[in-house]
């Protein structure tokens, strides 16, 4: 999911604004605003520097350098970068946060593949209202996950 390959990407510029459903059966780029919902469940999305998403998200892998106020449902990881600006809940098996993103929500770590809200599985649970990196005490790299700290709830 890296940004730098756009070519392979569906790719929705600075200046387009989309109000409504979107979905689709290939990996897809935002750098303008989106506001409604984003399906994409085996693939990909990233929200570019300049992306201005009001969404809930479903999708394989979701990738945030930009401001995205919804809940992200990622059946295998999600990563924000130290751009990002997220406003929501996030659910996903895998989670990366580089030092200075912003989150606002909590964070469900989904232990199997199995489709998200459809698991048995023990979920850990994270809230967050400061910039993430620094609430966890964390100078995480990307790639690094997220600690949960000793304080966290975790629900069986």
């Amino acid at each position: 999911m890296d940004a730098s390959k756009t070519a392979e990407f569906a790719h929705i510029g600075k200046s387009v604004v989309i109000k409504g459903e979107l979905s689709g059966s290939e990996d897809l780029y935002v750098d303008g605003v989106v506001e409604g919902t984003i399906q994409l469940q085996g693939n990909n999305l990233v929200i570019g520097p300049n992306g201005q998403v009001r969404a809930h998200i479903h999708a394989k892998g979701v990738t945030v350098q930009g401001k995205l106020d919804g809940n992200i449902r990622a059946s295998e990881k999600t990563d924000l970068r130290k751009s990002a600006a997220v406003t929501g809940d996030i659910f996903t098996q895998r989670i990366a946060i580089e030092e200075g993103a912003y989150l606002k929500g909590k964070i469900d770590i989904q232990k199997d593949a199995k489709p998200i809200g459809k698991t048995d599985a023990p979920v850990e649970t994270v809230k967050s209202a400061t910039p993430a990196a620094a609430a966890s005490g964390v100078a995480a790299g990307a790639g690094m996950a997220a600690p949960v700290a000793s304080s966290t709830p975790v629900t069986k």
